[in-house]
């Protein structure tokens, strides 16, 4: 009975393949292991390798041509075999149940090789499978040497696998080349309930809240300054984040529509401020509020983010602790990251992404001078916050990170 040859997927982005030649005409007979075919996929030149034994009846796509994924390529059966039937059924291709799996056609992809022919003068000259080619070229072994065994001559895979070169073959050596002794592993932990929760939840956020981003330069000189005066005086060693922080809730104070969350049927605007603020343990990411932040002076917020991520880091936050943020800040400029993009920490209309204050080249009264810049970018939810309100937020937080005195007032 006749089997039909479809063209199979050959790469996870391959879409049609091309047929760069036949090696077989119809009429020829065929058996496991012939190549029929050399065809160009999205990454490589690669062999069909026949599987099937009878005769090769027709080729549905000349020399290159390209033909879809699961479109027939040819037919097998036995000679004189009427095969007008599975020329007018419907292809894999056009079928609603088309299974995508290889193993469904009688071909075998060997390898893939590299489409472009890179051989020597001599070397192109011999009448051989790219397959061939590339291996010969891998073992060292001059093709010029081999005998082929396929049609006319041809020289095929096994006849490079079962070549044993004479004394006077130049071979390279396999024994100038390093011993490399390796093993693929890899090693599997069970995902805990903490990376279960973010993954939950982060997933919900991302697939439910239409996020738009804004991105903001702001000078830090002025803040970076501050903070060196601060401690000076300061008990508690104050950090840049501890006055973004406070920036923020201020910020928030001027905006409240920012500080707000979907609910449904309703927005709720909320009229206290707690800040989260995202920190990194080893199960994952969790975030500690800080209440009422913007009540609060900078060496209380700086000694309570202190206190909240040593409980964080140590597993010993009660829920009160990181439960009930309005806004949330995910600060990566400790790790040297520019800027970011971050996902809504539901409730929270809202996340602020603050990257490193980097020294840039920036205009100043028409002189050009080095300032310590950083970037944020807010994500919002767009159900809540329009671009206007996220806009006049981060307008609000430049201000007062660039005039840090405005936080005293």
């Amino acid at each position: 009975m006749a089997e039909v040859i479809n063209m199979p997927k050959m790469s996870d982005t391959m879409t049609e393949g091309v047929i760069v030649s036949w090696l077989k005409n119809v009429g020829d007979d065929i058996k496991p292991g012939d190549i029929l075919a050399e065809v160009e996929t999205d990454k490589a030149t690669m062999e069909l390798e026949n599987f099937v034994k009878g005769t090769l009846l027709h080729i549905g796509i000349p020399a290159g041509g390209s033909v879809p994924v699961d479109a027939l390529i040819a037919i097998v059966g036995q000679k004189g075999e009427d095969i007008s039937a599975l020329l007018t059924a419907p292809t894999k291709a056009t079928s609603t149940e088309a299974k995508p799996e290889i193993a469904s056609s009688p071909l075998e992809i060997e390898a893939p090789i590299a489409a472009e022919n890179n051989h020597s003068s001599s070397d192109s000259r011999v009448k051989a499978s790219p397959l061939a080619k590339s291996l010969a070229k891998e073992k060292g072994i001059d093709i010029n040497a081999v005998a082929g065994s396929g049609d006319n001559g041809r020289i095929v895979k096994k006849d490079i696998e079962n070549y044993t070169p004479s004394a006077k073959t130049n071979l390279v050596s396999s024994a100038s080349l390093p011993q490399i002794v390796a093993q693929e592993s890899y090693s599997e932990i069970a995902v805990s309930q903490m990376r279960k929760v973010i993954a939950r939840r982060l997933s919900e956020s991302k697939h439910t809240a239409p996020h738009f981003y804004l991105t903001m330069s702001i000078n830090m000189d002025k803040t970076i300054a501050a903070r060196k005066q601060m401690n000076e005086y300061s008990e508690a060693k104050i950090s840049v984040n501890d006055i973004i922080i406070k920036a923020v809730a201020l910020a928030l104070r001027k905006n409240p529509q920012a500080n707000s969350s979907w609910l449904g049927d309703k927005i709720r605007y909320n009229n206290h401020i707690h800040i989260g603020v995202a920190v990194a343990i080893e199960d994952g990411l969790i975030v500690p509020v800080v209440k009422f932040a913007d009540n609060k002076s900078l060496a209380h917020i700086s000694t309570e983010v202190k206190q909240l991520a040593d409980k964080a880091k140590n597993k010993k936050l009660q829920p009160n602790e990181f439960e009930g943020n309005t806004f949330t800040i995910s600060n990566l400029g400790m790790f040297g990251i520019d800027e970011f993009t971050a996902i809504i920490n539901p409730p929270d209309a809202c996340i602020l992404a603050v990257g490193a204050a980097k020294e840039t080249v920036v205009a100043e009264n028409g002189q050009m001078k080095i300032s310590q810049v950083m970037k944020v970018t807010l994500s919002c939810d767009h159900r809540v916050v329009d671009g206007a309100v996220g806009s006049a937020f981060l307008g609000t937080l430049k201000d007062l990170l660039e005039n840090p005195v405005k936080m005293l007032v």
